[in-house]
């Protein structure tokens, strides 16, 4: 395509306007399914903003940060001088499921607290530098809590305490299909959903029902080591997919392995905090259909974005059923609230529904009524931003002040969203002596490395910010790095 020539696939009107759907997202959303459906390739080249914006009858500004999301998510590249460039790589097999049917539906999971026992005890703690991955108890009040699950609990009914709907509260179901139809980009209906008690029962509920002795699991290197522990526990042999710049890379994976199930964290890849790109995505979701596996999406901490919108779910994109969505709100609200939800394949919905029931379901109604009430008016989202701005503060006291005061002895990744970030080392200082010069002061610095199995990645710590003051963020930032350049140079 010759330079300045405009592919034809943008010509394509944006979508009809819907009630709830700005212009931002339909432009999105025209451009994305461009690239999806195959009518714009690698390499081709998009029209300029300026030129888009009149034909589309939508402002520069708003198709700026269209692009930006486009480029974040690994669909675009854009170059001073050069313009911007359909970056995804399709599979074949890909497009032609996509142009035979319509896109299904399935979705996140959430990785919560991460427990490594080694010498030291690295679990989330709220107030703990850092360790504090949680959602901060001081962002919701317990008397508001406590005043949507009164009133919640008010309207119901004599048979609701005794006669449990099996897939969990209808009203709640219909809570969660709404949330993520307009948050997630996730067409789910409220029968398609099955209430949990978290991210990991969802996923124990889906290896039993999933994996036989001795099948393989595909994970990501580094990961979720309580995630691990549950595919083993199933009798499953791990294989270790490395992360590197674009997400989980499983072109190193054996055909031949008898791989049942990937365990994925694409919006943010836990614990180094990469966006899966566009490509990547496709490739696994390819994957999947080739090998007749099924794909557990763990959707985190999606909400808590600094940089743009959430982006939208792999299963979003899903368009052959491989996708097992699985999400929670223990880090949206409070940890012990241990309330989440699983998003399966008709295939395997019913599996999943039926082992619930004979293990015996363990999510209180209560709960259920209290959560439903809770997201039915504003109150959610108007707690999801209240948190998304107090944790960016708390990220910026820590960056700025090492910054500031530790300048060049450190590099930070994974930044750009979730509850904690990932400190990168000089290559002349010593993890260990790092680290037990932070013990010395209350800061627990968690090495990377407890994360990693097959991969060889240079020493770096996780520091999680989320649940801590601005005072505490702010004095524990100072004391580390105060300690790095302190510490001597090996």
């Amino acid at each position: 395509m010759g330079k300045g020539k405009l592919p034809s696939g943008v010509d394509l009107p944006l979508p009809v306007s819907s009630p709830g759907v700005t212009k931002q997202d339909r432009a999105y959303q025209a451009i994305r399914d461009a690239i999806l459906k195959g009518l714009l390739q690698a390499n081709d080249r998009l029209p300029a903003t300026r030129a888009l914006s009149k034909r589309w009858c939508v402002a520069r500004g708003t198709l700026e940060s269209v692009f930006e999301r486009l480029q974040l998510e690994g669909y675009i590249v854009r170059k001073v001088g050069s313009g911007s460039h359909v970056s995804a790589i399709m599979p074949d097999s890909y497009l032609r499921a996509v142009s035979d049917g319509e896109a299904a539906l399935n979705e996140p999971i959430e990785a919560e607290e991460v427990v490594v026992r080694q010498v030291r005890d690295y679990r989330a703690r709220v107030g703990v530098p850092f360790v504090a991955r949680l959602a901060s108890p001081l962002l919701i009040s317990p008397a508001e809590w406590a005043a949507h699950l009164q009133r919640a609990v008010a309207t119901i009914k004599p048979e609701q305490m005794c006669n449990v709907e099996p897939q969990g509260a209808s009203v709640l179901r219909h809570q969660i299909a709404k949330y993520l139809r307009n948050h997630r980009g996730v067409d789910c209906r409220a029968e398609q959903l099955l209430i949990t008690n978290g991210i990991r029962h969802s996923i124990d509920l889906v290896a039993r029902c999933v994996l036989e002795k001795d099948d393989y699991v595909c994970v990501e290197d580094p990961g979720y080591p309580a995630v691990h522990r549950i595919f083993e526990k199933a009798g499953a042999n791990l294989l270790f997919a490395p992360i590197d710049h674009e997400g989980v890379n499983l072109r190193g994976i054996s055909r031949s392995a008898k791989c049942r199930l990937a365990y994925v964290t694409p919006a943010h890849q836990s614990p180094l905090g990469v966006i899966m790109s566009a490509t990547r995505r496709l490739e696994l979701l390819d994957w999947a259909q080739r090998q007749n596996a099924w794909i557990i999406e763990d959707d985190y901490d999606s909400e808590f974005n600094y940089q743009s919108a959430p982006l939208p779910a792999l299963k979003s994109i899903d368009s052959t059923n491989r996708v097992i969505y699985c999400g929670s709100f223990n880090q949206a609200l409070f940890s012990n609230l241990r309330l989440g939800y699983i998003l399966a394949p008709p295939e395997l919905h019913h599996r999943i529904l039926a082992l619930w029931h004979t293990i015996g379901r363990s999510v209180g109604v209560s709960e259920q009524f209290g959560l439903a009430e809770f997201m039915r008016g504003p109150a959610f989202l108007r707690h999801i931003r209240r948190a998304r701005k107090e944790y960016q503060i708390l990220r910026d006291i820590v960056l700025d002040t090492l910054v500031t005061e530790a300048p060049g002895r450190y590099r930070i990744t994974g930044e750009h969203a979730g509850f904690h970030l990932i400190l990168w080392l000089s290559p002349d200082h010593d993890e260990e002596v790092l680290a037990n010069g932070a013990e010395k002061l209350g800061l627990v610095l968690q090495p990377l490395r407890n994360s990693c199995h097959e991969i060889d990645l240079p020493s770096a710590f996780i520091l999680g910010f989320a649940a801590l003051t601005r005072t505490q963020a702010r004095y524990a930032a100072h004391q580390l790095a105060r300690l790095l350049i302190a510490t001597p140079l090996a």
